[in-house]
């Protein structure tokens, strides 16, 4: 039922209302005289009578129009015209009724119907009655029947008239429902009385706030069944006034009444469907989407709701077109005006283990079915429609009456498969962003590493959220690296833009400097070739677009940001440098925490601008956070609000890095997140005195024998007595080495940590390689003995020169069965001895042809 809407004023039509007409035109006469102008005529057509009424309507008193001829006070001559015509009916001693022009005393004219009838006197003489009436107050049965009467009795729109009582007292002919409710069974009936299946209070009540206001109702909507159609809802518009006559009297009620239920169901699928539209695919979720269809269908469309959808629309398989080839549904949508839904079982999520088969008709056929059912326990109306989009079936929609009467027609059919189409292209958009980001979340997960680990250098703990659904999958990447030496590097890294193809650009990248950290290279100078190879992709894929060849994937690489730092756990100093990524935040042990003086330098891909690099102390206890973007530029927050949060979250005390990951998401991540998040908190550590051991070496071939005796004790002071053998080779190869192709000052160094790292550093840059000797060669198997022997070797470079390392697992093994099996191999001739023949060098002939 909608509200009234009343419009200010009063409308006040007087009528007379009959449905027979009056014996005789005096009697009709006699019945207004109190209401309008009265004046009586001799037989000379002077007046003789004026009543006030005529003085009020024409401004002439008595004394001024007595015993003057009445044509006098016309405007048009009496010889002319109209008048003429009168006077002649007037001397035939016709009674006459007509309209006439008349003189106001204020020199207007007055347009004023005339009832002119003879009456005959106690002597027999003629004498004439004369009812004058403004135009506006004509009765209705006499001057208003000849030009209203045909239109409202042939008007699409329904008239009646109804009593103080509310009783009808007059209907047209819309009324009666083309004889299906005639008038003789309306007249005298009130509306409870014709029509008790309708709810006829609203109506009374409309019209008794007429009669008790005067102001008339516009634009009263009323919605019930028909008394002609009670098995379906319809739409009336109805319009109230109230009848009063010229003194003011209260005559009943006067409404207007129109069918509109087209027009209003017209209107009502055009609002679904703009709620459809506005609601349907509000985001890329399948089941959000089908929710959203069942719930804008309950309660203006349907009672009940449920939209099934294939498993394999579920699944991200690819659909062809056609009837699908396995009938398994899920239940992804409901809704239902009732408590406990009875006529689709199965709630949201769940398959649907025996589809009816009006269903899985409407899926093979890919056609709408429509059914009723006489059953009261079940909905009296069923509607199935495939959910389709590109024509490919995805599911189908069930909708089902079971409160509201009417059945499901043809337009009800166009409408849900109008309401279905719209869904299925959400639904075929949702399910093709979840394969694809899918897809790319699994490129991603293999690509970023599933656990970090900072060895005896660094405590780690990191959070990696990808952004929401709406922004798709990013390219943040990060990573803790072991270095030679104990080390270890850390890299945080955001790649521009978002999908598969930004997770395939992170996975490249994060190879690549996973490759220049395993040279040992400095922090600016890992960032320089990094930038290198991103120039490089980039002019690669330029030139794939000038020969017009669509490239695999596209370079997501210029912009690109990293963050690139090196720990040393030896001697508590940091390297950092980066490439246009935020900066860490570090809390050293009883300070405050806050960003490095560490410069910004250029986003990869720029080339042309240097990085540079800088170096910090961080003692033992110290705390780092490496981030992304994402997590300081969330939603409207400030940047640097956020960076202050991360400081107060570190210097908490004895939180754990998992707490100060959980705090630090909880308290910036306060809105959805529009990008992906990546987090690194690490706590370092420092190797004691105890770990280390130094020597300085002169170059003088005698010392390599006192650098074997000072690895020897000091493993033996480290209880590693099993390491020995191949240790004093091991030293035994670098130091001859640094001492024959190197410069001075020579530097021993052994670290135990989780292994046995040997150092041998001298001040030449020039870099050993491995050489596999042949077995006429009288040296050369140096380093190829200490790979052997050694978990790994390698060369890194410093300021000052170079540093060759090796280095061995500690383990209750021992390395003389190793050594005694590689010493066999190179010197068959050894027997079981159990020792080895150290092989003889060949000098090289130049410095170029350094080798060991």
């Amino acid at each position: 039922m909608k509200s009234i809407q009343q419009l200010p004023g009063e409308v006040k039509p007087v009528m007379s209302i009959s449905r027979s007409p009056d014996p005789h035109p005096t009697a009709k006469l006699l019945s207004c005289a109190a209401q309008a102008a009265l004046a009586s005529l001799d037989a000379r057509g002077d007046i003789t009578g004026w009543t006030e009424g005529a003085h009020h309507l024409t401004g002439y008193t008595a004394d001024e129009v007595m015993h003057r001829p009445a044509a006098s006070l016309l405007t048009v001559p009496a010889e002319n015209g109209q008048p003429a015509d009168v006077i002649e009916r007037f001397r035939a001693g016709e009674s006459w009724q007509g309209e006439l022009a008349v003189r106001h005393r204020a020199g207007h004219d007055l347009h004023l119907t005339v009832h002119i009838a003879p009456m005959v006197g106690g002597d027999d003489r003629m004498r004439w009655i004369a009812l004058v009436l403004d135009q506006w107050q004509t009765p209705f049965s006499e001057l208003g029947a000849p030009m209203l009467a045909p239109l409202l009795a042939h008007s699409p729109i329904g008239v009646a008239v109804l009593g103080p009582d509310l009783r009808f007292i007059w209907v047209n002919e819309a009324l009666t429902y083309g004889g299906s409710v005639p008038l003789e069974r309306r007249l005298g009936q009130r509306l409870g009385e014709l029509f008790p299946h309708m709810e006829v209070d609203v109506l009374e009540g409309a019209m008794r706030q007429v009669l008790e206001t005067g102001q008339p109702v516009l634009n009263f909507e009323y919605f019930g069944r028909s008394p002609v159609d009670p098995e379906r809802r319809h739409a009336w518009w109805m319009c109230f006034f109230r009848l009063e006559d010229a003194a003011g009297h209260v005559l009943g009620v006067w409404y207007m009444v129109m069918d509109i239920t087209e027009r209003w169901r017209a209107r009502e699928r055009s609002a679904l469907l703009n709620k459809a539209s506005a609601r349907i695919g509000s985001t890329l979720e399948v089941t959000v989407t089908t929710q959203e269809l069942a719930d804008v269908a309950v309660p203006g469309f349907a009672d009940h709701t449920a939209v099934d959808l294939l498993e394999s629309v579920m699944l991200g398989s690819e659909l062809v077109p056609g009837a699908p080839h396995s009938i398994t549904l899920r239940r992804t949508g409901q809704r239902s005006v009732l408590a406990k839904n009875q006529t689709a079982p199965g709630r949201p999520g769940e398959t649907v283990s025996d589809p009816s088969p009006s269903a899985v008709r409407c899926l093979m056929s890919g056609r709408s079915v429509a059914e009723s059912s006489s059953d009261d326990s079940a909905p009296h109306s069923s509607l199935f429609v495939p959910v389709k989009a590109r024509g490919v079936t995805l599911g189908v929609a069930h909708f089902a009456r079971s409160q509201r009467p009417e059945p499901f027609d043809q337009e009800d059919v166009n409408l849900a498969e109008e309401l279905a189409s719209r869904a299925g292209v959400c639904v075929d958009n949702a399910r093709r962003f979840t394969r694809e980001r899918t897809a790319s979340l699994t490129l991603q997960r293999t690509l970023l590493p599933r656990a970090l680990a900072g060895g005896t250098a660094l405590d780690v703990a990191w959070r990696y959220l990808p952004a929401g659904a709406s922004s798709g999958v990013g390219g943040d990447w990060f990573d803790v690296i072991p270095l030679s030496g104990a080390r270890v590097a850390m890299v945080v890294g955001d790649v521009v833009g978002h999908g598969t193809n930004a997770a395939a650009t992170m996975g490249r990248l994060r190879a690549a400097v996973r490759t220049l950290a395993g040279l040992d290279l400095p922090p600016d100078e890992v960032l320089a070739h990094l930038d290198d190879l991103v120039i490089s992709l980039i002019e690669q894929e330029g030139a794939s677009e000038a020969g017009k060849e669509e490239p695999d994937t596209a370079i997501c690489v210029l912009g690109s940001t990293c963050l690139y730092a090196v720990y040393d756990p030896v001697s508590q100093r940091c390297a950092m440098a980066r490439a246009g990524h935020p900066p860490p935040v570090v809390m050293r042990p009883g300070e405050t925490a806050a960003c490095p003086d560490l410069p910004a330098g250029p986003p990869l891909g720029l080339g042309g601008l240097p990085f540079e690099s800088a170096e910090f102390d961080l003692p033992e206890g110290s705390l780092l956070a490496f981030y992304t973007d994402g997590l300081i530029e969330n939603g409207n927050q400030d940047v640097e609000a956020a960076l202050s949060c991360i400081g107060e979250v570190l210097a908490q005390p004895g939180a754990t890095l998992e707490g100060i990951c959980e705090d630090t998401i909880r308290r910036l991540l306060t809105e959805p997140q529009s990008d992906d998040i990546a987090l690194i908190v690490s706590r370092t550590r420092a190797l004691g005195k105890d770990q280390v051991a130094s020597w300085n070496l002169a170059t003088d071939p005698a010392v390599v024998s006192r650098a074997r005796a000072f690895a020897t004790r000091q493993l033996s002071d480290w209880g590693l007595d099993d390491l020995s053998s191949t240790t004093e080779l091991i030293v035994s190869e670098l130091v001859t080495n640094a001492i024959r192709y190197g410069s001075g000052p020579i530097h021993l160094r052994l670290i135990r940590q989780n292994s046995l790292i040997c150092e041998v550093s001298d001040a030449s840059n020039t870099s050993p390689r491995l050489r596999h000797a042949r077995t006429t060669d009288e040296g050369g198997r140096g380093l190829f003995l200490v790979a052997q022997l050694a978990r790994g070797w390698g060369t890194r470079y410093t300021t000052g020169g170079k540093t060759i390392w090796a280095e061995q697992s500690i383990s209750s093994a021992t390395g003389a069965a190793l050594l005694g099996a590689i010493s066999s191999e190179l010197n068959p001739d050894a027997g079981d001895a159990g020792g080895f023949s150290r092989p003889v060098r060949r000098m090289p002939q130049s410095p170029a042809q350094h080798q060991a």
